[in-house]
């Protein structure tokens, strides 16, 4: 089922993880004991169906606004019957309101966003949980913002450099950069 999902992902160019990447943080899920994790962007359902595996005791809430990549989501996570545990809401994550907490929130959606998700989002972490935020190297663009021609492009890796920033000098959280995969930020809560 892993394998058919990234070659839809290939064939469809929608974005998941890359196996790095993911890697990391299925073994941060498990070295961390994590149990309840919110994910924002479910795409087709890859890291969320990852992050369920991991653990028989994981339970997931993840957003999606796209029609079409929900409906694969949904078909994908009852695939692999975990739709007991992994939570599909089809609405933009800056309209959704959640009452609820978790361990880990992790952030792969709108890079543009990720400052507001961050910010709408942290105050239901618990005690001392930690936000994930995937491609903060984006492909290895964000270095080279001068030579990217395209306008939009320009402009989401200012967004992105703008997020970065951010969590560096966040008094709340302690962000670790980490070099796998796409670029992951790990921002821990103080306390």
């Amino acid at each position: 089922m892993i394998e058919e999902m990234e070659e839809y992902a290939k064939k469809y160019n929608i974005p998941i993880m890359v196996p790095d990447g993911i890697n990391y943080m299925l073994d941060y899920i498990e070295k961390h004991n994590i149990k309840k994790i919110l994910e924002i962007g479910t795409a087709i359902g890859y890291s969320a169906i990852r992050m369920a595996m991991v653990r028989d005791d994981i339970e997931i809430t993840t957003i999606e606004r796209d029609v079409e990549r929900y409906n694969e989501a949904i078909k994908n996570i009852k695939k692999c019957n975990l739709e007991d545990r992994i939570k599909v809401l089809l609405v933009d994550a800056l309209e959704v309101e959640i009452d609820d907490t978790f361990d880990l929130i992790f952030i792969d959606a709108a890079k543009s966003q990720y400052t507001k998700f961050f910010n709408k989002f942290s105050p239901l972490l618990n005690g001392n949980g930690t936000i994930i935020t995937d491609n903060l190297d984006f492909h290895g663009m964000r270095e080279n913002i001068d030579q990217i021609q395209s306008r939009n492009l320009r402009q989401m890796m200012r967004k992105l450099n703008s997020y970065i920033d951010f969590l560096k000098e966040n008094k709340e959280f302690k962000t670790e950069f980490i070099n796998v995969g796409d670029g992951l930020g790990i921002s821990i809560k103080n306390g």
